[in-house]
């Protein structure tokens, strides 16, 4: 079966429309009317190898808050729903990326159980602006959302960085490298649920 997904949320503050192919070849076609979050996550489709669309909108005059947690909500639901019973996955996965300066490490349990844990962001980060409108503390709020609704237990790490830009993007794509692996049917497993209860 095909594991693609197709989500549409739509609220007062956003309009999100989202589809992803988790068996695909990172193509990617985002417009999240953020243009700082659209680079992050065109780097997660690329380096995941899921294919991503994204066309989304929202009260962005007043702040990119509301549309940048919306489609990471709705990114973690399109996940949860492409992956079904979670049968024959690796489950598990970790990845360290660099970027120049910048280390992230990203560890992931497609377990059913969401939990994030994001460590290591050097103090005042959360207030850098990137982009113009993209806060640091947005890329925690962003790993926290995603992990939530895909059900998914997520450790962030960064182990090292100056640039805040260089920072945000090592962690999505330590994120994107992790999801990966973790989603990749397994061969020696032949499709049984990777799980002692036998349920994800």
């Amino acid at each position: 079966m095909a594991r693609t997904a197709h989500i549409i949320r739509e609220t007062s503050e956003s309009h999100i429309d989202l589809e992803l192919n988790l068996d695909g070849t990172g193509q990617t076609n985002i417009d999240t009317s953020v243009p700082f979050y659209n680079h992050m996550m065109n780097a997660l489709g690329k380096h995941s190898l899921i294919d991503l669309t994204i066309k989304a909108w929202g009260d962005t005059d007043i702040d990119v808050h509301h549309t940048v947690e919306d489609t990471a909500i709705v990114f973690g639901e399109a996940l949860k729903q492409a992956l079904g019973d979670k049968r024959g996955i690796r489950r598990f996965a970790d990845a360290t990326v660099p970027l120049d300066e910048a280390l992230a490490k990203a560890v992931v349990d497609i377990s059913g159980r969401p939990y994030c844990v994001c460590t290591g962001e050097p103090d005042g980060f959360e207030y850098c602006m990137m982009g113009g409108h993209f806060t640091g503390s947005l890329v925690r709020h962003v790993m926290e959302s995603i992990a939530l609704h895909a059900g998914i237990c997520l450790h962030m790490q960064v182990l090292a960085g100056r640039d805040p830009h260089h920072i945000a993007e090592a962690e999505f794509k330590a994120l994107a490298r992790a999801l990966r692996f973790a989603v990749e049917p397994d061969p020696r497993i032949e499709g049984l649920i990777p799980s002692t209860k036998g349920a994800l």
